[in-house]
């Protein structure tokens, strides 16, 4: 369990305090509950859009990191479909700066023509060098866009296509920030070697007269559970076939979530998973494997993935695979094998808890759940799951009707 207090201010903006005297150091971290989940069809990419514009400047802040630079400070940020994320990490006695930006930036960012079209031209360039001039670069593109119909995971962070991006209008910009940016749908982690009473009074001072939200949020469209296997071929000028195929399963906090990760924990998680010894190492089609969920607040995917050998094509992949999923669905899972992956679990929530930045991101992410207090009663959870249900559920998930399947054909140059 991680520690912390928790307060509200009156606009809405949600503060837990997570004291840790034993550094000298200091995270701020804010959780904007917005990801691509909340953009619509022909404005796709915002999200991702808005964390670069973040980083250019605001009313009192010429430039974000010089800022913080001159303070012994450093900050990222990642967008993914449900949330974005700013972090700053500095010495403890120079936190005030972090509030100081933050709240500079939650209030007045700047949204002039230029620095629109600055970040506009980045954001296009990032499209352009990551996902349609990599080999499979565009491959999720098309993996989420053939398994959802109408909920906005049918599209990657960076946007459905460069023509959205390229079309967003000033008023489309501003009406996100004022839409998204505000206190009461944040989450502010302050973390390190301060007191609930300093934060308390910093937050009260930096962000207390930051207006809440106006603009109603649009309601998510949800995805109606498919009802038949769905397949798409893309040739591309790539070395060898590559196949995707994944699975609806249950979102984050629904019964199921948790047996579906296990379920990847089992059959693709390191060197001696049953996918990497079955069709990698004893095997002649698959070059490499991988499972792995998304990890979505709402339902999302669970996907198998795999580069082929030279030669061989991407549908005897498909069943190799199969036959692998079929026999793990089929048999029962020996002891070691699921206490070994609630070990690896145990390991991983170790490892991340050493970092003062990792508890503080984990107690944003929760909250945005319902409570940090997730954290450990998930872990706890899943830890206690019996191999009946992960495998009951592996059943209800790996079905064919369920399944929607990427053949990523290499085509001679």
């Amino acid at each position: 369990m991680i520690n912390y207090q928790r307060f509200v201010l009156e606009n809405g903006l949600e503060v837990l305090v997570h004291e840790d005297h034993s550094t000298k150091m200091a995270v701020l971290n804010i959780l904007y509950k917005v990801g691509s989940r909340n953009e619509i069809p022909g404005k796709t990419g915002l999200a991702h859009y808005f964390e670069h514009l973040m980083f250019g400047s605001s009313k009192n802040v010429p430039v974000f990191d010089t800022a913080l630079e001159r303070v012994g400070g450093s900050c990222n940020a990642f967008t993914n479909t449900d949330i974005t994320n700013y972090y700053i990490t500095l010495p403890a006695v120079n936190i005030e700066t972090a509030f100081w930006l933050e709240s500079d930036r939650m209030l007045q960012l700047n949204l002039s023509e230029k620095t629109i079209e600055t970040q506009r031209k980045v954001v296009i360039e990032e499209f352009k060098q990551r996902y349609l001039n990599q080999p499979y670069g565009d491959v999720f593109h098309h993996i989420r866009k053939l398994a959802f119909d109408t909920h906005p995971y049918q599209w990657p962070t960076i946007g459905r296509d460069i023509e959205d991006i390229v079309n967003y209008s000033r008023e489309d910009v501003e009406e996100f920030y004022l839409t998204h940016y505000r206190p009461d749908n944040a989450i502010m982690v302050v973390a390190g070697d301060v007191s609930l009473d300093q934060v308390r009074f910093m937050a009260d001072k930096w962000f207390g007269e930051i207006p809440s939200g106006k603009i109603p949020k649009r309601s998510i469209p949800v995805e109606l559970p498919q009802t038949g296997k769905k397949t798409l071929v893309v040739d591309a000028e790539v070395p060898t076939d590559a196949l995707y195929k994944v699975y609806h399963m249950p979102g984050k906090l629904q019964e199921g979530y948790l047996q579906a990760d296990l379920i990847t924990d089992i059959l693709g998680f390191g060197r001696s998973s049953t996918l990497e010894q079955k069709l990698v190492k004893n095997g002649h089609i698959f070059a490499s494997v991988s499972a792995y969920i998304f990890g979505t607040v709402d339902p999302g995917l669970m996907v198998f993935s795999g580069k082929m050998e030279k030669g061989q094509s991407a549908e005897l992949a498909e069943k190799a695979l199969d036959l692998v999923v079929q026999e793990f669905l089929e048999s029962s899972i020996p002891e070691d094998t699921l206490t070994k992956v609630k070990n690896q679990a145990e390991a991983m929530k170790t490892y991340e808890s050493v970092q003062l930045l990792n508890r503080a991101m984990s107690l944003a992410y929760y909250a945005h759940l319902g409570s940090p207090d997730l954290y450990q009663t998930e872990y706890e959870k899943k830890t206690q799951i019996p191999a009946e249900s992960i495998l009951d559920w592996g059943k209800e998930i790996l079905k064919e009707e369920n399944a929607s399947t990427v053949y990523y054909k290499a085509v001679a140059k």
